[in-house]
């Protein structure tokens, strides 16, 4: 594979900014393991397999992602160009029958977050949050699916079409940029994609969403951003992520439907969660926010501690790598930039400003204040020192929502001047 999928890791990740360590004696999941000696070979090759063989509706889930639709100048024999619409397909290949042995990492999670000793939950309340974690952590736990091909069929202008997919890779992943056509397709149009055979399979649909070369175009954090994740605290991210339902950051919903309707926007979710995260975001999403491609990560969980580093390390690097391939099919959109201050997201966004001049239009960053250990990252001198020499006016840092429509109008009137 040239190029990393939009939701994969180009590389193994590295101990990076804000690694937080695991509390001593926790219990830890041991890494997720393909079965027998055929899948270790086959780990071992990686995208050289010569064993590709089609998924089986029997054998395997597949997971087709969201995803958005580009216009591409496709080169003839004459050195003529002509447009046609491009997507990154990406889908997710499980075997059917995981690990059978789940209740053991869903009560090392329940003992990690202290769940079991709470004051005042009863059995049901244990009961119900036992169940919770242990949907949101079988993702974890499937074995992948190795140098599997699948084939998804959808309809494009009317015209219908099949494409073939894959080998998946050693994290079970396939990411190919699929040729839709259909050049007249208009802007904002949504069709769907099915994988072939997996009809009984709800996760094996995906939308695409067309968008045109202009336009405006949202970058979202989703993590403290958009969702309370409480990313700063170890056993936050895991009660937030396993044990309770998402929660929105407050108003923030209300705001988003703002944008939407002002600036009327592409939408992409880039977040450092790993990608088996994905059912569960994606219907985070679909219940509080507008529509968009989601981009993870395809970080492996080893342990808790390295579940935990997958929202944390190497976060600058990652987003910027991902833009980069954002701002590929893109490039003539005006781009609005939306994060919070746990991580890396005002130095990556202005990384990206400072790379591509006039692509990125506008930055905007939550000042997280809900959560400890935030004073040295919630410092104004941070901020000044990572939008360096970009526009004050292009940029923000706020506390509440309200503080902000104003200047998401002042975007909105860039289409007025055009």
């Amino acid at each position: 594979m040239a190029h990393p999928p939009a939701n994969s890791s180009a590389s193994p990740e590295k101990k990076g900014d804000n690694e937080m360590a695991e509390p001593a004696q926790r219990p830890s999941v041991p890494e997720r393991r393909g079965s027998g000696f055929l899948n270790f070979f086959s780990s071992i090759l990686a995208s050289k397999n010569p064993l590709p063989h089609a998924a089986d509706p029997s054998k395997n889930t597949v997971w087709l992602l969201d995803n958005t639709a580009y216009l591409s100048i496709n080169d003839d024999s004459d050195g003529n160009g002509q447009q046609s619409w491009k997507a990154e397909v990406v889908a997710c290949i499980f075997q059917t029958e995981g690990r059978k042995d789940v209740g053991k990492w869903v009560a090392a999670i329940a003992d990690y977050i202290g769940l079991d000793g709470e004051v005042g939950l009863d059995d049901h309340g244990a009961t119900m949050a036992h169940a919770i974690i242990e949907k949101r952590v079988q993702p974890f736990l499937d074995h992948v699916s190795l140098s599997c091909t699948a084939r998804i069929d959808m309809k494009v202008d009317g015209l219908a079409q099949s494409h073939s997919l894959g080998p998946s890779d050693r994290n079970g992943i396939i990411s190919q940029i699929v040729d839709l056509g259909g050049s007249d397709v208009h802007d904002g149009a949504v069709i769907r994609s099915s994988a072939h055979s997996f009809n009984d399979q709800p996760a094996a649909t995906g939308e695409t969403r067309f968008a045109a070369p202009e336009g405006w175009l949202v970058v979202s954090d989703i993590d403290d951003t958009i969702k309370r994740t409480m990313t700063m605290e170890p056993t936050g991210i895991l009660r937030t992520t396993f044990a309770e339902e998402p929660v929105p950051i407050k108003d923030m919903p209300e705001f988003y439907r703002h944008i939407h309707f002002e600036l009327d926007p592409t939408w992409f979710y880039l977040s450092a969660s790993p990608y088996n995260l994905y059912p569960f975001l994606h219907q985070f999403l679909h219940e509080y926010y507008c529509p968009g491609t989601i981009v993870l990560r395809d970080y492996s969980w080893m342990d808790i501690s390295g579940l935990i580093k997958s929202f944390t390390e190497k976060t600058q690097e990652y987003k910027v790598d991902r833009m980069e391939k954002i701002q590929s099919w893109f490039p003539r959109r005006r781009v609005l930039c939306i994060g919070d201050s746990t991580q890396k997201d005002p130095e990556a966004y202005a990384e990206m400003y400072h790379r591509y001049p006039g692509w990125i239009h506008a930055i905007i960053i939550r000042k997280v204040t809900d959560v400890s250990h935030m004073e040295e990252k919630n410092k104004p001198e941070r901020f000044e020192a990572a939008f360096k020499d970009i526009p004050p006016e292009a940029w923000t840092v706020f506390e509440d929502t309200h503080e902000l429509y104003a200047f998401v109008d002042g975007l909105g009137m860039e289409d007025q001047a055009l």
